[in-house]
C-alpha cells in the first residue's frame, strides 16, 4: 500500500510539476500582452474546462504533461486571427520571446530550489564530507551495526529464511560498538576490521571492543561464507569468513542548516545538480547499449537513465521503506534535470525555439554589416524533417527507458 502510494505521490508531483512549466510560458507571455488562447493538463479528449478572459484552461483525460497555446509562436502559425496579428509572439522583441521560452525551464528550476532550501531546513541534504569511495570507507573507526543475518553465498540480497544468524549477534555485540581487536590482531579502523576477519579462521575468536567508553570483550564464533578477494572484488570466489556487522560511519551522511545557513548550502548542491547533470547528459548515448542490455535479460546498470515511469518506482519504494529523504532528492533533481533538458537547442524543445530566435537576430545583424537585405525570419517549415527526426529519436530512447523500467527496473533495495 505504501509502495502504491508513493508512485501515486511521485506521479503527481511530475503532473504538477509538468503543469507549473506550462503555468511558466503562460504568465510571462500574458504579461508581456501576448495573447494565450488555450492552458491545459494532460493530452486528449477534454474532461472539463473553463473560459476566463480569452484563455481557456481545463483537463484532459491522458495525464501525462501539459500545453499552453500562444498565438503566432513562429510567423508560419497559420491560425492567427488577423485581429490578434499585433499580438503574435513572433511580433515580439527578442528578450521578451527569450523570456517566454525560458520560463518553462525557470519554473522547474525555481520548483527544484525551493524545495531544496526547505529540505536543507527540515530535512537535511547529503553532507559532502561523508565517505563515499572504499578508501574513505575504510579509513573510517570500526563503529558497527549488527546484521541481522550473514548470507553464505556470494550475493547481495536482503535475510531469508534459512539464513545463519549474524555472529556478532549472537555474542550480544550492539549497533555503536567499536572494534578494536580480532584475537590478537589490533583494529584501528574499518579496513583493518575486514582484513582481520578475513585472515581468522572461521569458528570462536576472541573479540574486543568499545561500548560506551569502556572496553570490553566477547567470543565470537565466526560463519564461513563465499566472497572473492578483498583487493580482487572481481577476482575467483572462495570460502573465507564473516562477522556479520556493518559500519556505521562516524561522519553524518545528511546535515541540516538553519533558514539563513541553508541558502549557501541550497546554492553548493545546485551547482553539484547542475555539473552532475550536464555529465548526465553527455553519457546518455554511451548508456543506450546498456538499456538494451538490461530489457534483453543482462544486469540493469544503475548509471542508466530512468524514465518517469522509473523515478516513480523508485519513489514508491522510497515511501515504502520510509527514505523520505530520497523522494524528496529525487523529486529535485528530476525537476532540475527536466529543466536543462529543456533549453537543449534542439527542435520541439524550448531551447530550440530560443536558439532560432537568437540565430536570427545574429544573423540579421551580420547580414547589415555586410550591407545586404535583412533575411527575415526563419521558416519553420524547412526545418520539419530535422524536428520529426528529433522526435522520432527522442519517442524511440522514451520507449526504451520505460521498457527498461519496466522489465528490469533499478530498485533502491537490493532483493
Amino acid at each position: 500500500m505504501l509502495y502504491l502510494l508513493g508512485v501515486v505521490a511521485f506521479a503527481l508531483g511530475i503532473l504538477i510539476s509538468v503543469s507549473l512549466h506550462e503555468a511558466g510560458h503562460m504568465l510571462v507571455a500574458k504579461r508581456f500582452g501576448m495573447k494565450v488562447t488555450r492552458y491545459f493538463i494532460g493530452f486528449g479528449p477534454t474532461i472539463w474546462s473553463f473560459r476566463r478572459g480569452e484563455t481557456e484552461y481545463g483537463i484532459k483525460a491522458i495525464p501525462l504533461g501539459g500545453f499552453c497555446k500562444i498565438v503566432g509562436m513562429t510567423p508560419q502559425d497559420d491560425d492567427v486571427d488577423p485581429a490578434d496579428e499585433p499580438r503574435a509572439m513572433w511580433r515580439y522583441p527578442l528578450w521578451k520571446r527569450t523570456a517566454v521560452m525560458a520560463a518553462g525551464s525557470a519554473a522547474h528550476f525555481t520548483l527544484a530550489i525551493v524545495t531544496l532550501w526547505f529540505a536543507a531546513i527540515f530535512m537535511g541534504l547529503p553532507n559532502p564530507d561523508f565517505p563515499t569511495t572504499d578508501a574513505d570507507f575504510r579509513a573510517e573507526p570500526a563503529k558497527i551495526a549488527v546484521a541481522p543475518c550473514v548470507v553464505v553465498e556470494n550475493v547481495e540480497r536482503a535475510c531469508q529464511a534459512g539464513d545463519p544468524a549474524s555472529p556478532a549477534g549472537q555474542a550480544n555485540l550492539r549497533d555503536g560498538d567499536v572494534i578494536t581487536a580480532i584475537g590478537t590482531t589490533p583494529v584501528r579502523n574499518w579496513g583493518e576490521l575486514l582484513d582481520a576477519v578475513r585472515a581468522t579462521k572461521a569458528g570462536p575468536v576472541q573479540v574486543t571492543y568499545l561500548r560506551d567508553g569502556v572496553t570490553q570483550q566477547a567470543t565470537v564464533t565466526l560463519a564461513q561464507v563465499q566472497r572473492p578477494p578483498q583487493d580482487q572484488p572481481d577476482g575467483p570466489v572462495g570460502p573465507t569468513s564473516a562477522l556479520g556487522v556493518g559500519l556505521v560511519p562516524t561522519t553524518p551522511a545528511t546535515v541540516t542548516y538553519g533558514p539563513i545557513d541553508a541558502f549557501g548550502a541550497t546554492a553548493d548542491f545546485t551547482g553539484t545538480m547542475a555539473v552532475n547533470t550536464l555529465h548526465a547528459l553527455q553519457r546518455i548515448p554511451q548508456k543506450i547499449p546498456a538499456l538494451w542490455t538490461a530489457i534483453t535479460g543482462g544486469e540493469r546498470d544503475v548509471d542508466t537513465p530512468i524514465s518517469v515511469v522509473g523515478a516513480s518506482r523508485l519513489g514508491g519504494e522510497a515511501v515504502q521503506h520510509g527514505l523520505w529523504e530520497v523522494f524528496v532528492l529525487l523529486f529535485i533533481s528530476l525537476n532540475f534535470f527536466i529543466g536543462v533538458f529543456n533549453l537543449l537547442p534542439l527542435l520541439p524543445m524550448d531551447g530550440g525555439h530560443i536558439a532560432i530566435a537568437w540565430f536570427e537576430r545574429v544573423r540579421s545583424w551580420i547580414f547589415t554589416r555586410l550591407g545586404k537585405p535583412d533575411p527575415g525570419r526563419v521558416d519553420y517549415f524547412k526545418l520539419m524533417p530535422v524536428t520529426y527526426a528529433l522526435i522520432l529519436i527522442g519517442g524511440a530512447f522514451t520507449l526504451l527507458t520505460i521498457t527498461a523500467d519496466v522489465v528490469n527496473p533499478i530498485t533502491l533495495i537490493q532483493r
